[in-house]
């Protein structure tokens, strides 16, 4: 009798999972991805930050750097109209800016890019090999260009959203407006 029960009980759960509606999403659904699963780095506070660090927060993550001159402040621009669209559900947002110019953003200059922005966005960084083992493990593509008596960096505009759970979920493409952005976020906030 036992084992009917549980037979039967094992039935009503694959009913209900599979009459669940999927979610469909503007971004691109890279669920199940097999890179992107973490980092280790420094925040512009001074703490060691991780994946694990947020946990029950969905996050955005964005690789950039501070002497950007449209991409990033573009990037992050949307970050805050997005988390202003998802109203009451923005603390469940954690934005996360990577810079892929380790030479140039230093902690402090870090802190004052993401304060100009949201002061609860948190600016990373690494040393020169901690920098290209991320963007590596994020399939994330940068690059030094000269520039004059310079240089700037050309990198991948995408940015990742990560689910409660810390997994990796969509890439959000640079084209997206932000209400499209916030319907995949609170959709997710939600799964």
């Amino acid at each position: 009798m036992k084992r009917r029960s549980v037979l039967t009980l094992l039935g009503s759960m694959s009913l209900l999972a599979c009459s669940r509606t999927p979610v469909t999403f503007t971004g691109i659904d890279i669920s199940g991805a097999t890179y992107a699963n973490d980092f280790h780095l420094r925040g512009h506070d001074g703490k060691e930050y991780s994946l694990a660090s947020f946990k029950a927060k969905c996050v955005l993550i964005f690789f950039g750097f501070t002497q950007c001159p449209d991409i990033c402040p573009t990037a992050l621009s949307r970050a805050v109209h997005i988390r202003k669209l998802l109203g009451d559900k923005a603390e469940q947002l954690q934005v996360i800016f990577i810079t892929i110019d380790p030479e140039r953003d230093t902690p402090e200059l870090l802190a004052q890019y993401m304060k100009a922005f949201d002061p609860s966005f948190l600016g990373l960084y690494g040393d020169m090999k901690q920098t290209q083992d991320v963007a590596a493990a994020f399939r994330v593509f940068y690059q030094k260009v000269p520039s004059g008596s310079s240089y700037t960096m050309d990198h991948s505009s995408i940015s990742y959203a990560f689910d409660t759970r810390g997994k990796i979920r969509l890439a959000l493409k640079h084209e997206q407006t932000a209400e499209q952005c916030a319907a995949d976020l609170r959709a997710l906030m939600n799964t």
